[in-house]
């Protein structure tokens, strides 16, 4: 059963060969007590049932997937952003390695982040050693200029004081007392990924801004600050930047990871690349707007930004599709007066041809979509301006706020009034939905798979497609480079869904003889 140097091959289709399925089944038989696979089957099929939903939606003592991440892995991301900046996170070695992986995995990057590695002893006395030893040797041995610390559930669970471990850490002469070490609360079993994020960066508008207010006006520096939220699609970072630049606007973008996150393979490893400078924070109370492009995740960004800064902090929708594109883009020239170039109107008006090609596919295809509050509610936007029918829209980490806004924007279109929005619920909710409520196509992050792959073992007829947008993206290479805002980001998901389409109709009309009619080779 050994490999063979000139004939390497991965597990599929190795486990496929006939010595391995002969060992795995006597694995099964000698050591699995396992139910017979008429058992299995039956419960199978009782999972795909209306009474089961019913009893699926009445749990209330165990999630099973909830479709997001913890805290701290919003606040590396944030952290990620700043200039020479190493994300620290006060918790054991475990999670930081969970976090490291779990973004190696999204980005195919090497992702920079450190722990002080508290064990069983810290928990019991707390992890203060922890922390001056780890702030000590993180930044003699990495050399950042920030070093942004956030928490886990350990460090939650027994009250360790951030602020007072830091600034026992300073006065014992373990890092400088000006060493900028900005840091967040961030526990693990309360909140989301994008509450870590708001978390991580309000805690660095704090530290380079609360007590620096003296000489800051509003509006005085003439920018436009953009804050991106929890964001993993590196596109979005340049179609910002792109966009900003054509209108001539001056402006900041806050929490830029588009470049440490994206470094060539030149030989050259970069621990550090890019990110929004220490500058830039400090001199970002003195915009004319600050502007939340994730606004439903950004809550605790946005009152420092009113309470502190004074900036009105503009109410916007996430700029994804056409409508929300050009209020967002009509709101950028109405603070800054500059109009909005031809260059841009050119990419609009192309995006609306697409749309007008595309449309005749698209209309009445039947989605449904799982994801983060704003990617969520700015993907059905864009779906009901293509007159498709969203059935099932869910985020567990959503508020009732939040859900009352989607179900005004669906019922203000003709193409949402069978809509049902779920908030607090997880993956195995969604699945009884994908059998109960049988959409076209689902639309979410690659956990999405065994859902597919759960309507298929059903039977062909009522296999649900996955369309992969979203986060995070494992199971497939180079997504995470593509665009979701502006008219760039709209025409890369047009695209991406309506080819969705047409390949479905491919693989249902390949029939020879059956079922190839309908001069297919043209769509």
């Amino acid at each position: 059963m050994s490999q063979e140097v000139e004939n390497i091959q991965p597990s599929y289709p190795l486990f496929r060969n006939d010595e391995y399925k002969e060992s795995l089944a006597n694995k099964r038989e000698a050591y699995e007590e396992r139910h017979p696979q008429e058992k299995i089957d039956e419960v199978f099929q009782w999972t795909t049932t209306k009474e089961y939903q019913e009893v699926n939606f009445n749990r209330e003592a165990l999630t099973v997937n909830p479709a997001k991440a913890c805290q701290p892995l919003g606040a590396v991301l944030c952290a990620l952003g700043f200039e020479k900046t190493m994300p620290y996170v006060h918790g054991s070695q475990g999670c930081v390695a969970y976090f490291r992986t779990y973004f190696n995995r999204h980005f195919k990057e090497p992702v920079a982040c450190v722990s002080d590695s508290m064990t069983e002893d810290a928990a019991v006395f707390g992890g203060q050693k922890n922390m001056m030893a780890g702030l000590e040797n993180a930044k003699a041995l990495y050399k950042p200029d920030i070093i942004a610390v956030s928490t886990t559930c350990m460090a939650e669970v027994i009250g360790d004081d951030l602020n007072a471990f830091i600034n026992n850490a300073k006065k014992a002469g373990h890092v400088e007392q000006d060493f900028p070490t900005p840091y967040a609360h961030t526990p693990s079993f309360v909140g989301s990924h994008t509450t870590g994020w708001d978390n991580m960066f309000e805690g660095m508008l704090r530290y380079f801004t609360l007590n620096h207010m003296d000489d800051k006006k509003v509006g005085s520096n003439g920018k436009i600050n953009l804050v991106p939220g929890f964001e993993t699609y590196l596109g979005n970072f340049r179609v910002m930047h792109r966009m900003m630049k054509e209108m001539g606007v001056d402006y900041t973008l806050m929490s830029d990871p588009s470049e440490v996150l994206d470094t060539p393979a030149d030989g050259t490893f970069r621990m550090y690349a890019g990110g929004t400078t220490q500058a830039e924070v400090k001199d970002s109370p003195n915009a004319i707007d600050t502007l939340l492009l994730q606004p439903w995740q950004l809550e605790k960004t946005k009152k420092f930004v009113q309470n502190i800064w004074h900036q009105p902090a503009t109410a916007i929708n996430i700029p994804m599709g056409l409508e929300w594109t050009d209020e967002f883009l009509m709101k950028i020239s109405e603070l800054t007066g500059k109009p909005i170039p031809a260059s841009l109107e050119l990419e609009r008006g192309r995006l609306v041809d697409m749309m007008t090609d595309s449309h005749t596919w698209m209309h009445g295809k039947k989605f449904s979509l799982y994801g983060d509050a704003d990617f969520v509610m700015g993907m059905t936007k864009f779906l009901l301006e293509m007159g498709a029918e969203p059935t099932d829209v869910l985020c567990n980490h959503a508020n009732k706020r939040w859900a009352k806004a989607m179900d005004k924007m669906l019922k203000d279109s003709p193409y949402g009034q069978k809509t049902v929005v779920h908030v607090g619920k997880d993956l195995w909710h969604f699945r009884s939905l994908v059998f109960t409520n049988k959409p076209d196509f689902m639309i979410g992050n690659s956990y999405g798979k065994f859902i597919q792959r759960d309507t298929f073992y059903k039977g062909e007829e009522f296999e649900v497609p996955l369309i992969r947008i979203g986060f995070p993206i494992f199971d497939r290479h180079h997504l995470h480079r593509m665009t979701t805002l502006g008219y760039e980001g709209a025409i890369y998901m047009l695209t991406t869904l309506v080819n969705a389409v047409l390949e479905q109709l491919d693989k249902e009309t390949k029939g020879m003889g059956t079922t190839d009619y309908n001069y297919d080779l043209i769509r």
